[in-house]
């Protein structure tokens, strides 16, 4: 592997799709490692570090969500994109749920999924190099932006990219709204409606987090977008 070259999980199970798949992203100059099920992916991701996970959904031994929460239990913030001949909005958001990055449908483009992929990356880049304030307290919470993770006693809950992404952009808004729109394309690039369930869905798992600490709101703005009270 060349220095500060990505490295890329790949599962998928199709293996012609899979080796056109490894064949195109190493051209691409990603280090790319194909397995062809979830259990053979799990396995690797236990042995190797990788930057970025590109996940098939069915698959034998081990589906794509089952690999997701496993790997989500060692790397709370590794990119995860999955692949997906599904096409329904509840699938869709079951792996918003789990902590998916990105969906991209079969049969795709392969400069569409370089595109997705290019954009995590920025943004997970940026979030590494990123100057200005990084620590913030909301009450007896602690939030680490470059840590992903918030502090509360003697505990550390861990967060997702995403999840660290919008609480900062919450906390450099505090007490004003946050525009929906401007978050959407802010964190997710695009505000379409897949992206739009899935920032309500994060949302949702912030408020959970933070209602240990009664003096920390965050609340919905109609037509607007939302507010972090402090």
């Amino acid at each position: 592997m060349k220095e500060n070259q990505i490295t890329v999980l790949l599962v998928e199970d199709d293996k012609n799709l899979g080796y056109l798949l490894k064949e195109y992203l190493i051209a691409k100059n990603y280090d790319t490692e194909l397995f062809f099920d979830g259990e053979q992916g799990y396995k690797a991701f236990l042995k190797n570090q990788y930057d970025l996970c590109i996940l098939d959904i069915m698959m034998p031994v081990k589906d794509g969500y089952s690999l997701a929460l496993d790997i989500r239990k060692i790397n709370s913030s590794i990119p995860i994109i999955f692949l997906t001949a599904k096409s329904l909005k509840d699938d869709i958001l079951e792996g918003f749920k789990i902590g998916a990055d990105d969906f991209i449908s079969k049969p795709f483009n392969m400069e569409e999924l370089l595109y997705r992929i290019e954009a995590i990356l920025r943004r997970t880049n940026l979030s590494q190099i990123t100057s200005g304030q990084n620590i913030y307290k909301l009450g007896k919470f602690t939030f680490d932006y470059n840590k992903n993770s918030l502090f509360i006693d003697d505990r550390t809950i861990k967060l997702t990219t995403k999840e660290s992404e919008l609480l900062k952009l919450l906390c450099k808004n505090v007490n004003v709204v946050l525009d929906r729109n401007f978050a959407l394309k802010t964190i997710w690039l695009d505000d379409n409606y897949f992206n739009a369930r899935s920032m309500d869905v994060y949302i949702t798992k912030l408020r959970k987090i933070l209602k240990e600490e009664p003096s920390v709101e965050i609340i919905n703005i109609h037509g607007k977008g939302f507010k972090l009270i402090i």
